[in-house]
């Protein structure tokens, strides 16, 4: 290594050092993310690096043959979907793939890094994530590329993501309901916090709009994507003369939980209620009746993150933005739905 710079023009970890005026350990500590670094003098070491273009490669032999996929939760039967789709490119790529419930809503628990960073893995998969400047940093100075699939919110530019048309899907599923007669649709969708949430909540406002229908905030409803949200909000939107003649749900769980409300109120689905799901999960097409839902390509997003991990590039600091994907997303027509019949 030169003093100043190395033959191929890049910064040399002793300048770095002198700019940030820590010692070479110090600079050493923050490439290798370690946690014994404050977070001050980590973020000006990693800002010097980016500025002066310093790139950061793993060595292939100091990597395990790992990918690890990181839930807030392990409850919902669309994560098998995604560890599926993990799955396929491991195999591909003979690694085995390392599940983790990160403990936390949507940012991973402090007590995750140590971990991840000790086990070195080809890349980590995070789900409905967001992600502090000081875990990215120390992901990339220990050069473990990451990808987040259905990020939490609008994901900041040097963050790589996979999504689905969340708008459309939430337009396809309206406007079916609104071409079959329906005047009066309610929504569950998610979480407030989530943009997965808002997408298909704007996609409904959209749908009820080009059907030249007002959008009743009294139809409104975040839930948390689970049964019991569906079946709690629902109960209360069907309690009363007022009724809506349909609900699209945000996910098919919350869906069933529907179902089951139309059930204890009495109401035949679809002759009384129709209602629409979100996912396409496989119990979808067994519930009963069979659910009209949109097709999110869960697997296939889950082997689209997997496949930016391995890229030769993808663990190099990033220059400019981020790779995003967006897959399409479509209506199944199944049993739940039906024209609207006035009384």
């Amino acid at each position: 290594m030169h003093d100043d710079h190395e033959a191929s023009g890049r910064v040399t970890l002793a300048t770095v050092a002198k700019e940030a005026g820590v010692s070479m350990p110090t600079v050493s500590k923050v490439l290798n993310g370690r946690s014994d670094v404050s977070r001050a003098t980590r973020a000006k070491v990693e800002r010097l690096l980016d500025v002066h273009g310093y790139r950061r490669r793993a060595q292939p032999s100091s990597r395990s043959p790992l990918i690890e996929i990181v839930f807030h939760e392990l409850e919902s039967v669309w994560a098998m979907e995604l560890i599926r789709g993990v799955e396929n490119v491991a195999k591909e790529n003979r690694a085995t793939v390392v599940l983790t419930e990160s403990g936390t809503r949507h940012t991973p628990a402090p007590e995750w890094l140590p971990g991840v960073l000790q086990r070195r893995p080809l890349g980590v998969v995070l789900v409905f994530s967001t992600l502090p400047e000081d875990i990215k940093a120390q992901l990339r100075a220990a050069a473990i590329p990451f990808v987040v699939i259905d990020p939490a919110g609008d994901p900041d530019p040097d963050v790589p993501s996979v999504g689905s048309a969340n708008w459309a899907g939430g337009l396809a599923a309206t406007r079916h309901l609104t071409d079959l007669g329906h005047e009066r649709v309610a929504i569950i969708t998610g979480p407030e916090d989530m943009l997965c949430s808002l997408a298909r909540l704007d996609g409904y406002r959209s749908a009820m709009a080009m059907a030249g229908l007002e959008s009743d905030p009294r139809l409104t409803r975040f839930g948390d994507f689970h049964v019991q949200s569906g079946f709690e909000h629902a109960m209360d939107l069907l309690d009363g003369p007022d009724r809506p003649t349909a609900v699209f749900a945000g996910s098919d769980l919350q869906a069933l939980g529907v179902l089951e409300a139309a059930r204890v109120k009495g109401l035949r689905v679809p002759q009384d209620l129709s209602v629409v799901g979100y996912d396409d999960v496989p119990l979808a097409q067994w519930s009963s009746p069979p659910l009209t839902t949109v097709h999110q390509p869960l697997r296939h997003m889950a082997e689209e993150a997997s496949r930016m991990l391995l890229r030769p590039d993808a663990s190099d600091t990033p220059g400019t933005a981020a790779q995003r994907i967006e897959l399409a997303t479509h209506l199944v027509v199944r049993q739940s739905t039906a024209p609207f019949e006035r009384a």
